[in-house]
């Protein structure tokens, strides 16, 4: 049994221990996490740039695409709810993706809805009456899905109705939770490494403050700008 003169040696060493196991696994878990990350930072990174610069003639993807018009015999659906119709006559069509359904349905014998994913768009116009669907298939090139992938979320902020239907859309949707979420991680555990270098703390602070001076001239410093 340690004597007292030798117990705050020992809860000195403990804490020491424990401080120094965080800093390992801050390191660890920064690294990998970077290493997980790292082909989605690019992705998002390279499609905001084909965002930012659309006029770039290497990734022109709206010119390219290739549309194919198919007209389909269909069986009516028997539920009354124009989301589990659209649902039946996707079904029937081989088409997966996102619905869009139209805001107002003025004929109840004609169901006209969108389909989206990344890469495809189809446009079904459906006539309940004949039992026949016109088809339009929209095809993007690859700059067209990894453009449509940095908007991508499957619902629509100016429809109350809009919501998910598609699992990979709702899989897709927490995925860039987590990897927002696993970035945010990333930055502290930064944050935390720097301030343990007391010899660049200088440089470090100038860059924190630099980035913090542009980020708040975006956020609110345009704001402020043009109402005055």
């Amino acid at each position: 049994m340690p004597s007292p003169a030798d117990r705050p040696a020992s809860r000195k060493s403990g804490t020491r221990a424990l401080a120094d196991g965080f800093k390992i696994w801050n390191r660890k878990l920064h690294y990998y996490l970077g290493l997980y990350f790292l082909f989605f930072v690019w992705m998002f990174a390279l499609s905001g740039l084909l965002l930012n610069h659309g006029s770039w003639s290497f990734a022109q993807f709206f010119p390219n695409r290739k549309v194919t018009n198919l007209e389909r015999t269909i069986q009516v659906p028997a539920s009354a709810s124009d989301l589990d119709q659209a649902r039946e006559l996707m079904r029937q069509s081989g088409v997966q993706g996102e619905i869009s359904l139209s805001a107002t349905r003025r004929d109840p014998a004609r169901l006209d809805f969108n389909v989206s994913r990344p890469g495809h768009v189809y446009q079904i116009q459906a006539d309940l009456t004949q039992g026949r669907a016109k088809i339009t298939h929209t095809e993007y090139n690859a700059w067209g899905v990894l453009r449509t992938l940095h908007t991508f979320v499957g619902v629509s902020l100016d429809d109350s109705r809009s919501q998910r239907d598609w699992v990979l859309t709702t899989v897709w949707a927490y995925s860039m939770d987590a990897i927002a979420a696993g970035v945010i991680f990333m930055v502290l555990t930064s944050f935390y490494m720097w301030w343990g270098l007391a010899g660049k703390r200088l440089f470090g602070l100038a860059a924190l403050a630099l980035g913090t001076a542009v980020c708040w001239l975006f956020v609110l410093g345009l704001q402020w700008i043009y109402a005055a």
